[in-house]
């Protein structure tokens, strides 16, 4: 099972980044994904979250800027970051997650660093 990031990269104030998150060796469609950063010195954070159903939710400090959808013939989530802040800066990591026959089983990706900078 492999979940990778891509699409990270510095970005100034204001300005718009996607992160991509590409799965394989699991059955995509089944999954839970989370995008979560952890910035230097801070807790981890669970900022979006789309659900095999295509519900999402978002965390009140990215709500209305954050945009998390999914391909899954492309086995892949994206996280669309508008209006981006110094605050923004972080390693963001996407984390799949299911209970299949009742099992657990969860996955979680290498992280792409967003640094949001003039």
């Amino acid at each position: 099972v492999q979940l990778v990031e891509s699409g990270g990269g510095l970005v100034q104030p204001g300005g718009s980044l996607r992160v991509s998150c590409a799965a394989s060796g699991i059955i995509f469609s089944m999954y839970t994904i989370n995008w979560y950063r952890q910035a230097p010195g801070k807790e981890r954070e669970l900022v979006a979250t789309i659900s095999k159903y295509r519900s999402t939710n978002y965390a009140d400090s990215v709500k209305g800027r954050f945009t998390i959808s999914r391909d899954n013939t492309k086995s892949t989530v994206y996280l669309q970051m508008n209006s981006l802040k110094p605050e923004d800066t972080a390693v963001y990591s996407c984390n799949a997650v299911s209970s299949i026959a009742g099992e657990p089983y969860a996955y979680w990706g290498q992280g792409t660093q967003v640094t949001v900078s003039s």
